[in-house]
C-alpha cells in the first residue's frame, strides 16, 4: 500500500504511554482456547459481547528499544493513514446515500486497555467497542499476523482495521444494536449463526472500503492500491478463519460453534464487497448461502 506521507487521521487517542489499566478476564487469553477463538482478530464481535473484567492488577510496564519505538511510530502512522482512508471513503459512501457518516476513533494501546466495553488484554486482539464508538489496536498484532498467522504485508493490517471500522458501519446501520436484542432469545447454535454473519458482512464492507480506496491517488497519481496488496488482505481473511483456528487449536472444527466464518467464507465475502464496491450486495444475513441454500 502507498501509504507514506499522505494524511493521517486526527481521530486517534494514543495511549501506548500509559501504564494504568485493568486487564481483561484472562489475562492469559492467549492461552486459553476458547477466549482465542472468540476475540482474536475480532473474533469475538465486541458488537454483541461485554468484555469481562478481573480485579484491578498493575499493568506491566513494556519497555522498547529505539528501534522497536520507531517500528511501532511507524505503524502508528501507517494505521492512522488507513483510517484517513476510510473515512474519505464511508464520508463519500454516506453523503450519496442522503446520510452523513461519523467517524469513529481509533485507540492505539499496549499491553492492556480500558473501553466501553470492558478491559481487554493485547491478547484479545484488535476489537471494536459499540459502546464508545472506538475501534482498539495493540500494534504489536501487526507481529502476530506476520508470525503466528503468516499474513505478511502492511494492506493485512490495513484489512484488519477496514474490518472492525466495518463494524462500526454496523453500528451506524443499526445492525449490531438488532444483534444485541437477539442475544437470549434464540439458542445458541442459533446465534453463533447470526454472529458469522455480522462478521462476514464486517468483511464484505472491508472489501467495499478497498474497492473505493483503490480509486484514492497519490501526489503523482498512482493508486494507493498495489498489486499484491489485495493478496494479502486474502490471506489474512483465510488465516482466521474459524476452521482454520479451531483446528489449528484443537485439531478438529465444530461448524456449530463458529462465530466468524470458514476461511473460504471470509475470503468470499471481502472479495465480493472489493468486486462490487456496493454495500447492497452486502446482505448476508439473507444470503442463501448461509442459510441452507446454494
Amino acid at each position: 500500500m502507498r501509504w507514506q506521507g499522505r494524511r493521517e487521521s486526527s481521530n486517534v487517542e494514543d495511549r501506548r504511554g500509559l501504564s494504568g489499566g485493568k486487564i481483561a478476564a484472562g489475562g492469559g487469553i492467549m492461552g486459553l482456547i476458547a477466549i482465542v477463538l472468540t476475540l482474536l482478530l475480532n473474533n469475538g464481535d465486541t458488537s454483541n459481547i461485554q468484555l469481562p473484567t478481573m480485579p484491578e492488577q498493575p499493568a506491566q510496564s513494556s519497555q522498547l528499544s529505539p528501534q522497536e519505538e520507531a517500528a511501532d511510530n511507524e505503524r502508528a502512522s501507517f494505521v492512522k493513514v488507513v483510517l484517513a482512508d476510510t473515512e474519505d471513503v464511508w464520508n463519500k459512501i454516506f453523503q450519496e446515500s442522503g446520510s452523513q457518516y461519523q467517524a469513529p476513533t481509533l485507540v492505539l494501546f499496549r499491553n492492556v486497555v480500558e473501553s466501553g466495553c470492558g478491559n481487554a488484554s493485547a491478547a484479545s486482539g484488535p476489537f471494536y467497542c459499540p459502546a464508545d464508538y472506538k475501534l482498539y489496536i495493540d500494534l504489536s498484532f501487526y507481529e502476530e499476523l506476520q508470525n503466528r498467522f503468516k499474513a505478511p504485508g502492511d494492506f493485512a493490517m490495513a484489512y484488519v482495521v477496514a474490518h472492525e471500522v466495518g463494524h462500526h458501519i454496523q453500528k451506524l446501520m443499526g445492525t449490531s444494536d438488532k444483534m444485541q436484542r437477539l442475544r437470549g432469545q434464540v439458542s445458541e447454535t442459533e446465534y453463533n449463526s447470526y454472529s458469522v454473519k455480522l462478521e462476514l458482512q464486517a468483511d464484505f464492507y472491508a472489501g467495499v472500503w478497498a474497492h473505493h480506496a483503490k480509486q484514492i491517488k497519490t501526489a503523482d497519481g498512482q493508486s494507493i492500491i498495489e498489486a499484491e496488496d489485495i493478496d494479502e488482505a486474502l490471506t489474512a481473511a483465510y488465516a482466521i478463519g474459524d476452521d482454520r483456528l479451531q483446528k489449528e487449536a484443537q485439531g478438529y472444527a465444530v461448524p456449530e460453534s463458529f462465530t466468524h466464518g470458514t476461511s473460504e467464507q471470509r475470503m468470499y465475502w471481502f472479495k465480493k464487497g472489493f468486486q462490487t464496491g456496493y454495500m447492497g450486495q452486502g446482505d448476508t444475513f439473507n444470503a442463501p448461502s448461509l442459510n441452507g441454500g446454494r
